[in-house]
């Protein structure tokens, strides 16, 4: 086994530089990087009311020095592969360094953005597994029935309506927007959440995460929900379950001692990426429809505004998440279903 996770945890190594290499080489040819942000937000801000007050621009351009002291600044005034180097030994100590235009370090941001993230991931992630899998049981037990298609219906058309559209409709609905006044907009919490007692500050918050959480879980439900069909369909229908029911076994201890477990086996392996993946999937339509300052819009605005340090930093931190959460799915195979070694997934 430890064999195994070392072999796993080397082969992380070159994918984490590959694929930071090929987004630093990407950055290089992106038009309007950093330093032509600022000298156009320099220009911007030399525009000022002038010639009777008809905001007429006093100045032209940024002089040659201005920009030099912004290429140093952002460290651009270095060869490419001396700060690509600079950035390797950076991450290597898990220092992603400090935002062009926010004045805070990468790691502070994601911190700040994280309740946001957290909050809608991990609500989306329990309460989709606790309606999908019993859902999903009581439609393979129920295979063909008109209860089957009519659930079937329902999931596939939440899976089909996209969740922007839904937070449009529910915001129409219940926000305000033209029927009922119902849930607030914007933000987390209330502005006087810190003196509101225990109880009110669970309420405040549930009250603000309501709509959001429905907007993103809605489309979640139909994966789950077939996955967890299909595989207890599979289970019921092999030899060992006619066997036991053939020996006069109840349905109920046919289908929870034997078929429960191993039908499950998928969904318990996906746990830990589908639990990671939670904190880290947040939606930027859903963040922005909403006013949620969350990770998806942090992403986008760094993108939109060339914040390199942010873009790569996260990007490094979310890949090796996503590489060590693929580890952890392929030890849970091993530990789950002991029918498999590691030496079949070396192969």
């Amino acid at each position: 086994m430890w064999s195994y996770i070392l072999k796993r945890i080397l082969l992380m190594i070159p994918t984490l530089i590959g694929v930071l290499t090929l987004t630093f080489v990407v950055i290089q040819f992106v038009p309007g990087g950093p330093v032509e942000q600022a000298v156009h937000d320099l220009r911007r801000g030399q525009t000022e009311g002038g010639g009777g007050g008809f905001g007429l621009r006093t100045h032209t351009g940024v002089d040659a020095q201005q920009v030099e002291q912004l290429k140093k600044l952002y460290g651009f005034d270095k060869p490419p592969l001396e700060r690509y180097v600079s950035m390797l030994g950076k991450f290597a100590r898990f220092d992603l360094g400090d935002s062009y235009f926010r004045h805070q370090s990468v790691w502070s941001l994601i911190v700040s953005k994280l309740p946001v993230s957290i909050s809608i991931g991990l609500w989306t992630f329990f309460i989709t597994y606790l309606i999908s899998v019993p859902l999903g049981i009581a439609k393979a037990v129920k295979n063909g029935s008109k209860f089957d298609v009519a659930t079937s219906l329902i999931v596939l058309v939440g899976f089909a309506i996209p969740g922007f559209v839904l937070g449009v409709l529910l915001l129409v609905l219940f926000g305000g927007g033209t029927f009922w006044q119902l849930f607030p907009l914007r933000n987390l919490t209330s502005d006087n959440w810190a003196t509101l007692s225990l109880g009110g500050k669970i309420l405040d918050y549930l009250w603000h995460i309501t709509l959001p959480v429905v907007a993103s879980v809605v489309g979640s439900f139909a994966i789950v929900t077939m996955l967890t069909k299909n595989a207890f369909l599979d289970e019921i229908r092999k030899q060992y379950v006619l066997t036991a029911r053939a020996k006069g076994l109840s349905e109920r201890r046919v289908l929870w001692k034997h078929v429960f477990r191993n039908a499950l086996l998928p969904l318990i392996v996906g746990f830990p990426a589908a639990f990671i993946g939670a904190f880290f999937t947040g939606s930027l339509l859903i963040e922005t429809l909403f006013s949620l300052d969350g990770l998806g819009l942090l992403s986008y605005e760094s993108v939109v505004r060339r914040d390199y340090p942010v873009v790569l930093g996260t990007l490094y931190l979310f890949t090796l998440i996503g590489l060590a959460t693929k580890l952890v799915s392929d030890l849970c195979y091993v530990w789950v279903d002991p029918r498999i070694q590691f030496e079949q997934l070396e192969r």
